[in-house]
């Protein structure tokens, strides 16, 4: 047997071990991948929003200011629930409404007030 013939043989031995090797040292390696490639993303857009940024510092502008008085908007709002606190506790009863029997109206007072007595 010449040493042409256990080459391949080693070769693979050399492989195996390698992989097992790297398996050990980085068992997260799908992970990084995962993090390069949005990091990636993150990059990228963030190019693409500059270069908008560049030729449009109005929208832009405008786009902040937006976002601004929605977080001040939801901050207030979330300030004024915890104040409220807890609603009171209580008991109602409802009433239901009832017609007037008819002519019943409203009845004027008896009391002569100034514009009464003028006239007579």
């Amino acid at each position: 047997m010449s040493k042409f013939d256990s080459l391949p043989d080693r070769a693979l031995e050399l492989v195996h071990a390698i992989s097992a090797n790297l398996k050990e040292a980085a068992p997260k390696a799908g992970q990084w991948l995962d993090t390069g490639a949005k990091f990636g993303v993150v990059k990228a857009g963030a190019r693409t929003a500059g270069g908008f940024i560049r030729r449009n510092p109005v929208v832009a502008v405008a786009a902040v200011a937006g976002a601004g008085l929605l977080w001040y908007a939801a901050a207030r709002r979330k300030a004024r629930q915890q104040a409220e606190g807890e609603p009171i506790e209580g008991s109602a009863r409802r009433i239901d409404a009832r017609r007037a029997a008819p002519g019943a109206g409203r009845r004027r007072s008896t009391r002569n007030t100034a514009e009464d007595t003028a006239g007579e």
